[in-house]
């Protein structure tokens, strides 16, 4: 497994339990938080940019699409995270509304959500502490 590979298990998988954790302890906070975001246009362009350079980072440094489970969830998680940006970027006001909130049903499959990032963060983390450098 390449150092690069455990590192960015170990740091995705961390910032995943940790936010996972918190957006449970403030379920009520986090749903708001979304609401106000996808209606607020400035808001949702700067973390769309925000998001732009973490996507682009990750794919840049880390797009290996083999070599194990790790690896290949790691370099997804990048993808998945510039597609995101993108939607943050170019979706108008009201698709963002209608996508996050209507075809996502956010706050009505909040927990699911949670668990997957808490699930995969666990994932990440363990396979990135277990995992050793060649």
């Amino acid at each position: 497994m390449s150092p690069r590979t455990m590192f960015l298990g170990k740091l995705i998988g961390l910032y995943f339990i940790l936010v996972a954790l918190s957006m449970v302890a403030h379920k009520r906070a986090t749903v708001e938080m979304v609401t106000v975001l996808v209606h607020n246009s400035p808001l949702l362009f700067i973390v769309g940019l925000i998001t732009l350079v973490a996507g682009l980072a990750m794919i840049l440094g880390h797009n290996i699409w083999s070599g194990g489970a790790l690896p290949v969830i790691v370099t997804l998680i990048g993808w998945l995270t510039l597609i995101k940006s993108l939607l943050f970027l170019f979706l108008s006001p009201e698709a963002a509304v209608g996508f996050y909130l209507g075809r996502l049903h956010y706050e009505q499959l909040f927990y699911m959500y949670d668990a997957i990032a808490l699930i995969l963060g666990v994932y990440l983390t363990y396979g990135g502490f277990r995992s050793t450098s060649r």
